[in-house]
């Protein structure tokens, strides 16, 4: 009797929602009391989407879900996991992932939520991948990350104001050729590290009351001094890590994606790492930080523009709260990606010098 040979997983179609509405520079600047050049040579978000008022979390992520599987070529009833991942839930319960499932029509699915932050959708595809290593039954996952973050900022806060977003891109992940796929997965946590970013209030340990209201305990609060010595110590290390465990160099990989905190630090850092150019995927400047959905919307706007080749390689890294870290090689299967809007003109030459915004003490950016 042979062995069983258990089916290689990858990507079989990508999808992205993003809200109508759209916040400018102009916008934030006025709350949070800064410049729109500040913000832009500083952060390098230009534009952030943000959810309407009776828009949720799992309505965004529906959308991307039903995007994906028809990129695809799948129904919604052909999915058996469908796993979100998201920081924003619509409620501390039941699970988003359930009211995802209602609203795509998911019926054959088991629904589940991923937490790990902006970590999230790796640690979920993950799960994905090995569940349905280990029950072919279940055929086809879905895997979306969301977060609806303009309902927790508090607008004058420019630490996290300029940066975070809204928005939702899944995959559908399934067999694929033998040698496809992802080929590794290696994901880490620090939770000594847990109090860098948060929502202090509204769970178990702070319970929403009219004092935490009244002290923005509801609202994300970030040290962003300590979260970007976090990214630039780590992103660095995980692409060294992957690259030396599998023997490869960077010349090797043909697309890079990676979490969208703030694009001037990431171009710095690949620039300093020598990723070669046009290989890092850059979306957070027409996006902002949108958590546990930038990988995902980076990747499949990667597959819409055409930016990853059949057959190509994709290193995908991740970091977040928690804190929360991951990797994962992929061989590209040419998976279609759909929702992704037009790519932007590119952005206008700077102004001329003004004087600097005024000086505060309140928590610092990325």
């Amino acid at each position: 009797m042979s062995a069983r040979t258990d089916p290689s997983i990858g990507v079989l179609g990508m999808g992205a929602h993003l809200p109508a509405r759209q916040r400018d520079n102009e916008e934030v600047a006025r709350s949070a009391g800064v410049t729109p050049r500040w913000i832009a040579e500083r952060t390098g978000v230009r534009t952030r989407h943000v959810a309407a008022p009776d828009e949720a979390a799992s309505d965004l992520a529906a959308a991307a879900v039903r995007a994906a599987a028809d990129a695809a070529g799948i129904g919604t009833d052909e999915i058996g996991l469908l796993v979100s991942a998201t920081s924003t839930p619509d409620e501390l319960g039941p699970s988003t992932a359930c009211r995802v499932q209602a609203l795509t029509g998911a019926r054959h699915a088991v629904a589940l939520d991923v937490s790990a932050a902006c970590s999230g959708w790796l640690f979920a595809a993950k799960v994905a991948h090995d569940w349905l290593r280990g029950d072919p039954r279940a055929r086809y996952a879905a895997v979306v990350g969301v977060e609806t973050y303009s309902k927790f900022l508090d607008l004058t806060d420019r630490g996290t104001a300029v940066l975070f977003a809204d928005g939702a891109a899944a995959a559908i992940l399934g067999p694929v050729e033998q040698g496809r796929g992802f080929r590794e997965f290696r994901l880490g946590s620090d939770g000594r590290g847990a109090h860098h970013v948060l929502i202090p209030a509204g769970g178990s340990r702070r319970p929403a009351t009219a004092a935490t209201l009244d002290s923005g305990a509801h609202f994300i609060h970030m040290d962003g001094r300590a979260v970007r010595d976090f990214i630039v110590d780590v992103f660095p290390r995980l692409v060294e890590d992957t690259l030396k465990r599998n023997d490869l160099v960077l010349d090797d990989i043909d697309t890079f994606v990676v979490h969208q905190p703030n694009p001037v630090l990431l171009q710095r850092l690949g620039a300093e790492m020598g990723i070669p150019p046009g290989r890092l995927v850059i979306v957070g400047d027409q996006v902002g930080n949108i958590g546990a959905a930038s990988a995902p919307y980076a990747l499949a706007t990667a597959a819409a523009r055409g930016l990853v080749p059949d057959g190509g390689r994709v290193l995908i890294t991740v970091f977040g709260a928690g804190l929360t870290w991951g990797s994962a090689l992929l061989d590209w299967t040419g998976a279609p990606g759909a929702g992704i809007p037009a790519a932007p003109p590119p952005p206008p030459a700077p102004p001329l010098p003004s004087s600097p915004p005024p000086t505060d003490r309140r928590r610092s950016h990325q």
